[in-house]
């Protein structure tokens, strides 16, 4: 099944480290292979991720938070 990632709002967060970092929210999309000109259909899958713009995974904290997956700083929304 073919996937690609469409942009949906990205935003400035403060990392825990002080620094200051770009956040994109993305949701997956597969190919629509029911529609005869699938090759231009789209459709969401209710999967979402967040990734910083150099591609590293972000991951939501569940108090409003996010952290960065490898490294563990913590990111809060300016």
């Amino acid at each position: 099944m073919e996937r690609k990632l469409h942009l949906l709002e990205s935003f400035t967060a403060r990392g825990s480290d002080g620094r200051t970092y770009k956040v994109c929210g993305y949701e997956h999309l597969v190919r629509d292979i029911s529609l005869p000109d699938a090759c231009d259909r789209w459709e969401p899958t209710g999967l979402a991720e967040y990734r910083l713009d150099d591609g590293r995974l972000v991951e939501p904290a569940g108090d409003g938070a996010l952290r960065i997956v490898r490294t563990g700083v913590e990111l809060r929304p300016c």
